[in-house]
């Protein structure tokens, strides 16, 4: 039995880092046509959750890029050594939690900063296209006390999150935070251009 779960979660592992990868380098190759952002402001305006950071230009010669290209290939010698060694001994019989733990580092460290781009045809969101045909719905909500992004970041306080709600996806992709009204402005305006409807979110008060 857990044989069989960990050659599940083995293979999914690897199209996971496989189909990360393959995603990342078309928002490479697409990244450049994006009608927003542009300017060095527009990209400085937007930060990216967790260690909120800047947004940065992407291609395939960014370091983000080259980090990821090249760490996919390290991930996957690691998981396969990490398989020889489970197949030789009886780790998984006994150290199941503490493979699975390893497995997930392993997964994990392989990732992305982060980006937004407003295409002709979709937006790239952390690395994936969608088509603004399966975009259901974008979501604003202005950063302000009681809000859980709230004093995360003092460059996120009084921002603006955006989201998106993508059509048939469970799993919804992450957002990001538009620093200033202005920037906002422009975004939603693209969008609304392409057809796709927003909602602006209120903060609930406690």
């Amino acid at each position: 039995m857990l044989n069989l779960l960990f050659g599940f979660i083995f293979i999914s592992g690897i199209y996971y880092l496989v189909r990360y990868r393959l995603n990342l380098r078309k928002a490479a190759e697409s990244a450049p046509a994006a009608v927003y952002p542009q300017s060095k402001e527009e990209f400085s305006g937007i930060l990216l959750p967790g260690e909120w950071l800047e947004m940065e230009p992407l291609n395939k010669e960014s370091k983000s890029y080259r980090v990821v290209n090249w760490g996919t290939y390290a991930a996957l010698a690691l998981l396969f050594s990490l398989l020889g060694v489970v197949l030789a001994t009886d780790w998984l019989d006994t150290q199941f939690i503490m493979v699975s733990y390893l497995f997930f580092i392993i997964l994990s460290a392989i990732r992305h900063r982060g980006n937004f781009f407003i295409l002709p045809n979709g937006v790239i969101l952390n690395a994936r296209y969608y088509p603004f045909s399966d975009i259901k719905v974008y979501e604003t909500e202005r950063i302000v006390r009681w809000h859980e992004l709230y004093g995360l970041d003092e460059r996120a306080d009084n921002g603006y999150k955006l989201a998106f709600k993508i059509k048939n996806k469970w799993l919804q992709p992450h957002y990001v935070v538009i620093q200033h009204k202005e920037q906002l402005d422009k975004v939603t305006a693209l969008l609304k251009r392409k057809g796709v409807t927003g909602v602006e979110n209120e903060v609930p008060y406690e």
